[in-house]
């Protein structure tokens, strides 16, 4: 079975033995805010079916994502698992690089979140599957959600190699991120979050538009934020940028 559609069968069955239990307004805002004050456990997967000037090469990457406030300051933790096959060679399965950033939440009082702090990428890539560079950089973060129908926000993160393997290339990449959020009803959300990678060595870039369904779901104190998400390119530069992405992943929040 295709990854959407276990996404597809979790809802279903975890909405059959929870569907008494309806999340509220806020919980539903806070299923989808990137600086939620909660513990949270993530799997989110990305399946490339289809690459620019590759037709044959897919990829997959798992990501294990872990955040953790602590006070006004938000931990988020990424491991990602690659999988990347072509044609004459068998799947290539290894781990990617593992990134970290801490979020500093600006004060505010009217509902919105802004925020700012250090992130760092470290090499624990294997097989080539990631840059080979220690890389460090910022994260700039905004939240609107002072509606309970639309939310909105962005994710910009900028990040700069400053060692590693002198075999590999340097890395500066910018990967800006808009996410859009509309609450429909009965848990149910439509969404858009493509992320934007933008090579500042090479001149690549990759601009893809996603559109996808959410299901928030609640189970005693833990909520669960279950999504699949087409993403289509519309605007690319470069040799194995994707093409067409689907986005699926399996979001709690304690």
């Amino acid at each position: 079975m295709k990854l959407p559609g276990i996404v597809l069968l979790m809802v279903f069955t975890v909405n059959q033995l929870y569907a008494q239990q309806k999340p509220s307004d806020e919980e539903l805002k806070r299923a989808n805010d990137p600086m939620a004050n909660v513990k949270a456990f993530n799997i989110q997967d990305y399946i490339v079916s289809k690459l620019y000037g590759l037709p044959d090469r897919q990829i997959n990457q798992l990501l294990v994502r872990y955040s953790q406030p602590i006070g006004p300051v938000l931990l988020r933790a990424t491991m990602p698992f690659v999988t990347s096959s072509g044609e004459g060679e068998g799947p290539v399965s290894g781990l990617g690089d593992f990134n970290l950033f801490a979020i500093y939440t600006l004060p505010s009082s009217n509902g919105n979140k802004f925020g700012v702090g250090p992130n760092i990428t470290i090499p624990t890539g294997t097989h080539d599957l990631g840059a080979g560079k220690w890389q460090t950089g910022l994260s700039v973060l905004a939240f609107f959600a002072q509606s309970k129908i639309v939310q909105a926000g962005s994710l910009l993160q900028w990040s700069v190699s400053f060692a590693g393997d002198d075999d590999r290339p340097d890395v500066s990449v910018l990967t800006p991120q808009v996410f859009f959020i509309w609450q429909i009803g009965a848990g149910f959300c439509i969404r858009s979050t493509g992320v934007m990678t933008f090579n500042l060595k090479t001149g690549d870039y990759n601009v893809p538009i996603g559109l996808g369904v959410g299901k928030v779901l609640k189970a005693g104190g833990v909520v669960f934020n279950l999504f699949a998400e087409p993403q289509f390119t519309v605007l690319a530069e470069g040799i194995g940028q994707p093409r067409y992405q689907t986005f699926v992943g399996f979001n709690t929040q304690f």
